[in-house]
């Protein structure tokens, strides 16, 4: 095995790999989307294209979108970059402070919003910077401050982009681009030649299981209220009329209310269809938590919603679907059941047989909803062997950034040897290397699913199991994802043309897309 040799990295310390260094060379020369499966060492080929600039004198700029990931690149840059001044920055620090920071190092990590409050207020500029990386970089879109960040960026530096997964909507990877300045798009997959020794089998597994007749008659109930208000949207006119209930329709009868009554349009048919698209959405909520979740988080959704009614300035149409005797029916039916979803059981076993199987076996659980991620911790902690740790976001009452680092290193210690996680455990984190990972439910993001089955078969062999519940939108949304992330290489691919023609006619911008 040969190492990197450059003189800002420290020697016999960094494998080298080929198509690593051929992605830092390619973004060296042209401001590069890389678009890598997790695992495959995109914080390498970043270290690399970083080293390059900083031998000729010039400042880089890493950004990444949460503390934990800055705090995460700055230890890793530190233990592989020699002789290099690094700074690290947030928005808890005083703006003069960072001005300083930025003076005084080399390497600036950071997370974008405080980089883009700084230029918009003139603290510093970008002129000394010879490279810009953008991590997680399909977050590129709208508003998000790494466009801000991008467009106080001058010519003179390199824009460099790292994710997993851009995704399958060709229109957000075009603007994505366009934001972030990129005129050339290198993927790879593990089935590429130069990529191929490096991966490990992931081994993935559908584990299909059938409702119990509890949660059927609950889920015909709300079936039946969601038939009766769909009618009535149907009544009003605001429904196209092959359209199915799905949340899609609903998202996209509120849009299309909500322009309306924005453009002056006032009308009683335009003020119950809002507040009936609320109770659908509420609905279709709790169908989806009793067929993929489970009793327990469809009382929690319901509590609160009864909690919600009671409060004088409580959503109208939540008061209004309470105060109905089908509601009535499923929560006396949901309060008195004791059963829990089949899938629960179905990971309880799981677990059990891959942590007795090998004792120095680690396991990522997914979950969506932080509910059921209580739910799932309490019952995995009834497993002898299991040492169960919780990894979820910071907003509501979470998990502070310090707690989520902790947790993390728990886990690459074996002080946990599970983890159950929400979405915050999918993106860019430095999980350690895990023998398994279930997906409790499967999700419809193409992205996501790609980062949730990244976090196995880095080091070893890895397996990855889906739990799916039969007939339900499991079904739908693990069909969904499959479908975008087929349709994501074409579409990159396709993209990836057209930019090279216009790299050709030297209009960078994406100006003709």
């Amino acid at each position: 095995m040969g190492y990197i040799s450059h003189p800002k990295i420290v020697p016999d310390k960094v494998e080298e790999r080929k198509y690593q260094m051929t992605l830092a060379k390619d973004c060296l020369n042209t401001d590069t989307l890389v678009v890598l499966p997790t695992g495959l060492g995109k914080t390498i080929i970043a270290l690399y294209t970083t080293a390059v600039v900083l031998s000729e004198s010039k400042k880089v700029l890493l950004m990444a979108p949460t503390k934990p990931l800055v705090d995460q690149h700055t230890s890793v840059f530190s233990e592989l970059l020699v002789d290099t001044k690094i700074g690290i920055m947030n928005g808890l620090m005083k703006a003069e402070t960072r001005q300083k920071i930025v003076e005084s190092n080399e390497l600036i990590v950071s997370t974008p919003q405080c980089i883009a409050n700084d230029l918009e207020n003139g603290m510093y500029d970008m002129d000394d910077f010879g490279l810009v990386i953008y991590d997680e970089a399909h977050r590129g879109t709208g508003n998000y401050a790494y466009v801000t960040v991008a467009a106080h960026c001058t010519e003179k530096s390199i824009s460099m982009g790292l994710t997993a997964s851009p995704g399958s909507d060709i229109k957000k990877v075009e603007e994505v681009c366009r934001n972030l300045r990129f005129v050339r798009i290198e993927i790879r997959t593990e089935e590429d030649p130069d990529v191929a020794p490096y991966i490990h089998d992931t081994y993935v597994k559908k584990i299909e299981v059938n409702l119990p007749k509890e949660l059927l008659d609950i889920i015909d109930v709300w079936k039946a209220l969601l038939d009766y208000y769909f009618k009535e949207l149907k009544d009003l006119r605001l429904v196209k009329e092959n359209w199915p209930p799905s949340r899609t329709h609903m998202l996209m009868i509120g849009e299309s209310v909500q322009k309306r009554l924005r453009r002056g349009e006032r009308s009683i048919t335009l003020y119950r269809g809002l507040t009936v698209q609320s109770i659908c959405m509420k609905i279709l909520h709790a169908i989806e938590l009793a067929e993929t979740q489970g009793m327990s988080p469809l009382r929690l959704y319901m509590a609160k919603l009864n909690e919600d009614a009671l409060a004088p300035k409580g959503n109208k149409g939540g008061k209004e679907l309470v105060a109905r005797k089908e509601y009535l029916e499923v929560w006396n039916m949901a309060s008195e059941s004791k059963i829990e979803h089949p899938k629960v059981s179905k990971l309880m076993s799981l677990v059990s047989q891959i942590l007795n199987s090998d004792t120095s076996s680690k396991v990522m659980v997914f979950t969506q909803y932080r509910d059921t991620c209580d739910v799932l911790i309490e019952k995995l902690s009834g497993i002898e062997v299991a040492k169960v740790g919780k990894l979820i976001g910071q907003s509501n009452g979470g998990l502070r950034q310090k707690e989520q680092i902790g947790i993390l290193d728990e886990f690459r210690t074996g002080a946990k040897n599970v983890i159950v996680a929400t979405s915050v455990g999918e993106e860019g984190l430095d999980v350690a290397s895990t023998n398994a990972v279930i997906f409790y439910e499967p999700v419809p993001s193409e992205i996501r699913t790609i980062q949730r089955r990244g976090r196995t078969g880095r080091k070893n062999d890895g397996e990855v199991f889906v739990l799916i519940a039969k007939g339900t939108m499991d079904e739908v949304f693990e069909n969904s994802s499959k479908k975008k992330e087929d349709q994501m290489r074409s579409r990159l691919d396709k993209l990836n043309k057209e930019l090279s023609y216009l790299r050709k006619e030297g209009q960078w911008k994406l100006g003709d897309f």
